[in-house]
């Protein structure tokens, strides 16, 4: 959708994180109600930003650490479509993954559970991974010139 010109184009770059970043805590939304909010009797923000949510002590913890992997996954398709280079995937990841940081210091205060440190950086690495992985299967499809080949 966005592969164009090899032109730099900050409004572009933006217009793809603000894109990536919404999509990101949309489907995250969509798993904590699926998975956290049958196990709760009220979903908040608590659940998307403090760290202290993020533990294996609980079923309700494994259920948003669940939560975060899923959207991971589902990250690096949107990287595919909103995206669409592989040498940019890690790059948009670690982006959104930097102002989900931020939003978590702003919310919570500075994450000290190393679980947060640990699912937050393991869930980086599969979107940026899946990501350029799926990107670069996109990437070697053979182009069809079928209108300039005779039939034969």
């Amino acid at each position: 959708m966005f592969y164009g010109a090899g032109v730099w184009d900050p409004w572009l770059i933006v217009a793809q994180i603000v894109c990536l970043q919404c999509l990101y805590y949309l489907t995250l939304g969509v798993f904590m109600a699926i998975l956290v909010g049958t196990r709760v009797s009220r979903m908040s923000l608590v659940y998307f930003f403090d760290f202290s949510t993020l533990t294996g002590a609980t079923v309700t913890g494994w259920c948003v650490i669940a939560s975060f992997g899923l959207s991971a996954l589902a990250g690096a398709v949107f990287l595919l479509y909103l995206i669409e280079r592989a040498k940019k995937c890690l790059d948009f990841s670690a982006t959104l993954y930097v102002i989900h940081l931020f939003i978590c210091i702003i919310y919570g205060g500075w994450p000290s559970s190393i679980t947060w440190w640990v699912v937050n950086g393991t869930c980086l690495a599969m979107m940026a991974l899946l990501g350029e992985y799926l990107c670069i299967r996109r990437e070697l499809l053979e182009i069809p010139i079928t209108r300039y080949r005779s039939n034969v």
